[in-house]
């Protein structure tokens, strides 16, 4: 009896880009579990922190195992530019790949480069779990493989026209948190300066007829979707956080 081909596992982030509506990917689920409980939701992806928080290469498999379950796109952050630690996190079943601190044309060509198999890029002929089963994955996964930069750093801001004529990023994302610091202003992301500066560069991304990502919460994801921003992170800590204080009001 032969082998059963399956088809690669659609990218539901990218597909969505692709058709010109907005992607919502949640950041916070950090456990199997959790994301397999979530996994009803209208979100379209869940991020993976690997520069910030816990997770690490034994734990990538079964996390994006959850997402695939729920039918959601894994996005993977990790914690440098580097092409061994970008395939090698594709080639355990990341669907998607976003590396932080992206400064020049060059750095953003790096991303590329790990992250694509040729002729676009040069990431290492190992097909990896989201493979198994399908007929031509070469051929097939540079069209689901998605790469975020972040623009999260006052040189990258002065650089973004060079950064944005690389090919082959889906999403550019502005990083509010250490772009303020980076501007002297640390720990004020809602700092006048800050939020100018953070509203320039995505227009600028959008301008240059190139996907715009950033943080977003309840207070201001309207403001960036009529800015044009169409990719969305959205911590769920603040969601908890008010839940809690809502339920706590009514017995206080």
């Amino acid at each position: 009896m032969g082998k059963k081909m399956v088809d690669l596992r659609r990218n539901r982030v990218k597909q969505k880009l692709i058709a010109g509506e907005n992607a919502i990917v949640l950041m916070g689920l950090n456990s199997a579990e959790s994301i397999e409980q979530f996994g009803s939701g209208d979100h379209d992806g869940i991020w993976l922190e690997g520069e910030h928080g816990g997770v690490d290469f034994n734990e990538i498999a079964d996390l994006t195992r959850a997402c695939d379950i729920s039918g959601k796109t894994s996005i993977t952050r990790v914690h440098q530019n580097q092409e061994g630690l970008i395939y090698r996190t594709l080639d355990l079943g990341s669907q998607g790949i976003c590396v932080p601190h992206v400064n020049t044309e060059e750095e953003a060509k790096n991303v590329v480069k790990a992250g694509k198999f040729p002729p676009i890029g040069a990431r290492g002929m190992f097909p990896g779990r989201q493979s198994y089963g399908v007929k031509n994955y070469y051929t097939k996964a540079n069209d689901e493989t998605f790469l975020t930069v972040l623009i999260e750093d006052i040189v990258a801001i002065e650089n973004l026209a060079s950064i944005l004529s690389v090919e082959h990023i889906d999403v550019f994302c502005v990083a509010p948190g250490d772009l303020a610091a980076s501007m002297g202003h640390i720990g004020s992301m809602d700092h006048p300066t800050v939020k100018q500066k953070i509203d320039d560069a995505l227009l600028q991304v959008i301008q240059a007829g190139r996907i715009a990502g950033t943080l977003a919460t309840e207070d201001n994801i309207e403001h960036y979707h009529d800015l044009g921003v169409r990719f969305f992170l959205t911590p769920i800590q603040s969601w908890i956080a008010d839940g809690i204080a809502r339920i706590t009001r009514k017995i206080q």
